[in-house]
């Protein structure tokens, strides 16, 4: 993981989209959306039921790999305010098993306000920390730094005639947006307005490959 600096702190970005803080020993990530697949069977769309068990495995190896001791997961952690009600067997022992060994947090998000949590964790609407203010959506005003997710950012290029699309941190001075982290979820273009809006000036898409960071500087 290659760090970058983000209101006098170092943060290390990993190509999954999480992000460790390892001076607060914390791993910060957003947008699970777990039980998406079994949202959409409701209404007929029938997806692999696996994505939650997906998500969280993946989750599972970033915290074994960073040794972080603190989770923030910055909003819609579920799909919908009900989808923890809903994880299989499985998912919810492996859910328990993270949130017991974590000092974990849940942020609630737009899609899944109200939610109940029955798998250990606190819930809260945004969290400051150090000075740098933990929640689901940018508030563009908002003068501290801040880091969220909502949007689901991924960086399209054209290389050589192929159209490539990876996940991306859409950094500034003052913010950081986080890409999806659950496995069943899209994502917007880095360059959309309501990005670029939010983020301010200055704006960049890291693109965390192997043992490097690409940055790519996007114009408002």
């Amino acid at each position: 993981m290659v760090p970058f600096s983000f209101a006098g702190e170092s943060f290390c970005p990993s190509a999954d989209g999480a992000l460790f803080w390892p001076a607060e020993q914390a791993l910060l990530v957003a947008d699970l959306h777990l039980e998406k697949a079994s949202w959409f069977a409701r209404f007929g769309q029938f997806l692999p039921p696996y994505d939650s068990h997906a998500t969280l495995t993946a989750l599972a190896a970033e915290v074994e790999r960073t040794g972080a001791k603190r989770l923030y997961c910055l909003g819609d952690s579920f799909h919908d305010r009900f989808g923890c009600e809903r994880l299989p067997a499985t998912a919810r022992e492996l859910l328990s098993t993270l949130t017991a060994k974590l000092d974990w947090t849940w942020i609630v998000g737009n899609h899944d306000p109200g939610f109940a949590d029955h798998c250990g964790g606190r819930i809260e609407e945004e969290v400051e920390i150090g000075g740098i203010i933990l929640r689901h959506e940018a508030v563009r005003e908002e003068p501290r730094p801040e880091i969220s997710g909502h949007f689901h950012p991924k960086l399209r290029l054209h290389l050589k005639g192929r159209h490539v699309s990876r996940r991306c941190f859409v950094t500034s001075p003052a913010k950081i947006i986080m890409p999806a982290f659950g496995s069943l979820t899209g994502g917007l273009d880095a360059h959309h307005p309501e990005i670029l809006g939010s983020v301010g000036s200055n704006a960049a898409a890291l693109v965390p490959v192997s043992d490097r960071l690409l940055r790519f500087p996007l114009a408002a």
